[in-house]
């Protein structure tokens, strides 16, 4: 049976920031647009928590069954390292995506907006099926594609939309530099297993760009947020503010363009999910006041 410490470490809480970032600047952009309701934010962010958990969870368990983990680097799996079953595994990510279904029902009964149950089963089936099932599209080199879509198009756009109840083209510009920071994780995430994940059958996108061009990518996924960054000046200067996180980035895009492998690269997706709440934090403000 695994311990509760063992349970929090499946849930791999360095992903969370995937979660808890584009939830802020989307209630930043609410505030800005003068309607920010904090309710409604707390149960956006409790949708997108449960759901980062449960892809967690559910990866851990499609991945421990084929046996992808068994020559794993990075962080502990319950069921690589068989400190759990299958079965329970499988339970806590189902159990993670139908509590994120009643929260998200919450918000659909308070705005009304039935539609967004379909983004809620879409979002709930691109979890499942990024590992999961008989044809994982995390195995053909679609996750980061996934990625930017669920953990940053639509928690940013969903969650200013569920509080001002109209789609802002503002959290729509500002769910792109979001979400190349979320995609920025799965990239280092993969990069650090390109050479155990090709031979397990596991077609990432960086098994598929080979790692030096995956490098690139993951530096061009830090950089290109703050370009973006100075494009929304216009909108408002206050923008600005995230570009105060850029120095952030420099060490572990150094690092990485170094050529690091194995734990250098775990070390690396810490300074990640640093720079990604540094620059959620700073951006929300500046959304904030616009």
């Amino acid at each position: 049976m695994a311990t509760p410490g063992q349970w929090i470490a499946g849930a791999r809480p360095r992903t969370l920031p995937n979660a808890v970032v584009p939830v802020m600047v989307g209630t930043g952009v609410a505030f800005g647009l003068g309607d920010v309701n904090w309710w409604r934010a707390v149960l956006a962010l409790l949708v997108a928590l449960l759901l980062q958990i449960g892809v967690n969870y559910a990866n851990d368990y499609s991945d421990g069954v084929r046996g992808t983990d068994d020559r794993r680097v990075g962080p502990m799996r319950l069921v690589g390292s068989k400190v759990a079953t299958p079965r329970q595994v499988l339970v806590a990510a189902l159990g993670c995506f139908a509590a994120a279904a009643v929260a998200g029902l919450v918000l659909v009964v308070l705005t009304q907006a039935w539609w967004i149950l379909l983004v809620g089963a879409a979002a709930i089936a691109a979890a499942w099926f990024y590992t999961g099932g008989t044809t994982p599209y995390g195995y053909r080199a679609l996750g980061e594609l996934s990625v930017f879509v669920f953990f940053g198009v639509v928690p940013v756009a969903g969650t200013t939309f569920v509080q001002v109840e109209y789609l802002s083209t503002v959290a729509l510009a500002a769910s792109v530099p979001i979400g190349l920071l979320s995609c920025s994780m799965l990239v280092v995430n993969n990069l650090r297993d390109v050479h155990t994940d090709g031979p397990a059958g596991k077609k990432t996108l960086a098994v598929v760009l080979g790692a030096e061009r995956t490098r690139v990518l993951y530096a061009a996924c830090l950089v290109v947020p703050f370009v973006a960054v100075l494009a929304m000046v216009t909108v408002s200067p206050w923008v600005a503010l995230a570009l105060l996180a850029a120095p952030l980035a420099i060490a572990p895009i150094r690092t990485v363009l170094g050529g690091a492998v194995g734990p250098a690269l775990i070390r690396v997706l810490q300074a990640t999910g640093k720079l990604q709440l540094a620059f959620g934090l700073l951006f929300s403000v500046g959304l904030a006041l616009i």
